[in-house]
């Protein structure tokens, strides 16, 4: 899953087509700079030879005897009188007849070697760039030209001008090496630029990521914040369908209640014409009358109980603060029950509890746990909730504990069951526990009874819960 996620993943995707965009124009810049910085090098390296070739030629001229001289004390490189310099040159005879005599004359850095060059055909003064062969076996650049001496009109002469090529080679080396150097840190910066532009980019997700949990968790019943223009209409999208799912929950719950009051109109009018004839003759069937209506009233709320939590259960930014719920129990029990002395401890950190549900089914909820308990204590209930620490998602706990006479452990897994009583003598109906069973289920919660430390019973709810709000927001 994690790999998927990854490989799913937005920034992931934008990184990798950034990264792979600009290695690839880096890749292509390096090799066009690369070749436009050796044909530049090589331009400029010809370039001076050819101006050692049209020196030698305009030098060139014959003796008394016939005889080609260059007069070598004008030339002004030195490198021509050093033996292997790099820098060399040579004159060809070709006579009428075809035949060539190389090395009439050439350049003491050539020392006791002379150059080989290609046999080819040349108009008169035209210059051929070649590349071949030096003294060591060092690469040269070669420029010959093919020129021709009036007084020798028969004769042409080939003068040849090279150098060596390793010097070029290594400034483009090295202007490669420092480019390739240059490219990579701007490539590092490029990426840098691109984290921080993906970074910036995908803020408005990360804050859409962060309203979504606040309503998921209870803070807020809508994304709230603000949001780029491309990202707006999907927030107004969103918030639209919270607002029309809020509105049909709430058409459906007064529907519920029209529907429930509508049966209980009726039930009324029949309890009452019940309780009219219980001293006549028909007291019999009047009783079993009242019975029925009672029990049937007692059935829709139930149904309508569960037909409110399954409605409300998944509905966003519901949030409840277990506190005051739990202080209004308590005070209403204590006056319920005040005939019995029945002394109600309660234990809970109301700043810190947030209920993931609605106030009417938590007091529904704890409502039933504390009556029950209440009714078959002996002198004192305890109330104590807190949060459950290292569970996800959040949880509370609420355990109402009694001193009563408790439960037999046969007896503890019949409890929940709907319409059981296991002691007829206290009131009631025996859907109380089942309620709450039904209500903790459907919030996905868990409701546990076992022996109290004191021989009583202790009831264990577990609830979803929604982290407390921050300093200064308003719930």
């Amino acid at each position: 899953m994690t790999i998927w996620r990854r490989a799913t993943s937005l920034r992931l995707r934008l990184l990798a087509a950034t990264l792979a965009a600009l290695a690839l124009a880096l890749l292509l810049a390096g090799v066009l700079l690369s070749g436009l910085f050796r044909d530049h090098v090589m331009r400029q390296f010809e370039a001076t030879l050819t101006q050692q070739l049209d020196q030698l030629t305009a030098r060139l001229e014959l003796d008394a005897s016939g005889q080609p001289l260059i007069d070598t004390r004008t030339l002004s490189d030195p490198r021509w009188l050093k033996p292997y310099s790099g820098l060399y040159w040579q004159l060809d005879r070709i006579t009428a007849d075809g035949l060539s005599r190389a090395g009439v004359l050439r350049s003491r850095s050539l020392w006791d070697t002379s150059l080989s060059l290609l046999a080819d055909e040349l108009a008169d003064g035209a210059v051929h760039v070649h590349q071949g062969k030096g003294p060591l076996d060092a690469p040269l650049l070669m420029l010959e030209r093919k020129v021709r001496i009036a007084e020798q009109p028969d004769d042409r002469w080939r003068i040849v001008v090279a150098a060596d090529m390793q010097e070029v080679t290594g400034a483009v080396d090295s202007f490669n090496g420092l480019m390739a150097a240059s490219l990579a840190v701007l490539l590092v910066l490029l990426v840098l630029a691109a984290l921080a532009q993906v970074a910036v980019g995908l803020a408005p997700l990360r804050a859409m990521q962060r309203a979504l949990a606040d309503v998921h968790e209870g803070r807020a019943q809508r994304l709230q914040g603000r949001f780029p223009a491309e990202v707006q209409p999907l927030i107004d999208d969103f918030n639209d369908v919270l607002d029309r799912n809020t509105e049909v929950v709430t058409r459906a719950r007064t529907q519920a209640g029209n529907l429930a009051h509508a049966l209980k109109t009726p039930l009324s009018v029949l309890d009452q014409a019940a309780a009219g004839t219980l001293a006549g003759p028909g007291s019999e069937l009047a009783r079993l009358v009242r019975e029925q209506v009672g029990l049937s009233r007692r059935h829709i709320d139930w149904h309508l109980a569960r037909a409110r939590v399954a409605a409300t259960q998944r509905l966003p930014g519901q949030r409840t603060a277990v506190g005051p719920v739990l202080a209004g129990l308590v005070r209403v029990m204590a006056r319920v029950h005040a005939e019995r002395g029945v002394t109600i401890t309660l234990q809970a950190d109301g700043a810190a509890l947030f209920f993931a549900g609605e106030e009417q089914d938590l007091q529904e909820m704890l409502g039933n746990v504390l009556d029950n308990a209440c009714k078959w204590a002996r002198s004192t209930v305890t109330i104590a909730a807190r949060p459950l620490t290292g569970v996800r998602p959040l949880q509370l706990q609420v355990d109402v504990e009694d001193d009563g006479p408790g439960i037999d452990a046969a007896h503890l897994a019949l409890v929940g069951a709907r319409g059981v009583r296991l002691d007829e003598s206290v009131p009631g109906t025996g859907l109380g526990l089942a309620i709450v069973q039904d209500l903790v289920g459907l919030y996905g919660g868990e409701l546990s009874l076992q022996p109290a430390a004191g021989g009583g019973l202790r009831a264990s709810l577990r609830l979803p819960a929604v982290q407390a709000p921050a300093a200064g927001v308003k719930v």
